[in-house]
């Protein structure tokens, strides 16, 4: 059987593959449409092995809220470029398992990769359809789920790239969602001074007496400037310590204790955060493409 331009293109249209791929799978398989699919579903699953080891730093996030507002869930998935997360393949994939974790509230991501979509596949299996489709290694990285029973959750996002997840003991969802944004901008260690690690505090003090050191000045001054500036260095890394992003003039302790409510939770996912990203040169990079 000839193959055509439009037997190519309608391949491509329904698996999202490359044309040269499209056209040697239906060679293979004699035009035979379904058996081409069936090949490169294969083929994608021995691609998405090879394509494992390459890092994916770039990716989505989603942040996603039940409609009785007692469960949400935070979920990253990993991509190698920005440019595969604006395309719709990888959008309704990280869309669908953000689906799945609000309807399944996993515990942790391995018990989310366990699971099954609707239609049956494992996540496993859809990970290496889309990588065949998207032609890049694309990774399950992490989902939280949060539950409450009288409290108040708050979601924002900024961008694709940051979401956080506010719990609140009293208030609304509108300061749930201000919180959450001041988060979001200045990305507090902890909620209060109580919670920062010893060491932490520790590590800090010893730059800061280090500085105050080379200043020269007597040993009664420098300890007045260490206790300013731990109080300042603890104002700027605890949540209730900031200054409020969208009233400077107010703590978000002070906002919090205003409209009678108490942050009991947070949690902040940035894209490809803690992930060692290599550095390439895009220009070698194409040129590598174009010899093989």
């Amino acid at each position: 059987m000839a193959i055509t331009a439009s037997l190519v293109k309608e391949l491509r249209e329904r698996t999202g593959a490359g044309m040269m791929d499209c056209k040697k799978a239906l060679t293979e398989t004699g035009g035979d449409m379904e058996a081409a699919i069936d090949l490169m579903r294969t083929s994608g699953a021995a691609k998405a092995a090879k394509k494992a080891g390459r890092v994916a730093a770039e990716g989505l996030i989603n942040v996603s809220i039940a409609d009785d507002g007692k469960t949400a869930i935070i979920l990253e998935v990993n991509s190698e470029t920005d440019f595969v997360t604006k395309g719709d393949a990888f959008i309704d994939f990280v869309n669908t398992l953000g689906a799945l974790a609000l309807k399944t509230t996993p515990t942790n991501i391995e018990e989310f990769l366990s699971q099954t979509l609707d239609n049956g596949d494992s996540l496993e299996k859809a990970r290496e359809d889309i990588v065949a489709k998207v032609g890049e290694n694309v990774a399950i990285r992490r989902v939280q789920t949060v539950t409450v029973d009288n409290g108040v959750i708050g979601a924002y996002k900024h961008g694709e790239r940051i979401a956080v997840l506010t719990v609140l003991e009293g208030g609304d969802e509108t300061l749930a969602k201000d919180i959450a944004m001041h988060i979001a901008a200045t990305r507090p260690e902890c909620i209060t001074e109580e919670e920062l690690s010893s060491d932490l505090l520790e590590r800090e003090k010893a730059i800061f007496v280090e500085q105050a050191r080379e200043s020269g000045k007597p040993d009664n001054i420098i300890e007045k400037m260490i206790v300013g500036r731990m109080k300042k260095f603890v104002g700027e890394v605890t949540l209730y310590g900031q200054a409020f992003v969208k009233d400077p003039d107010t703590t978000v302790g002070a906002l919090a204790k205003s409209n009678n409510a108490e942050v009991k939770s947070f949690i902040r996912f940035e894209v490809g955060e803690g992930i060692e990203k290599k550095e390439e040169n895009f220009a070698e990079e194409v040129a590598a493409q174009m010899k093989n």
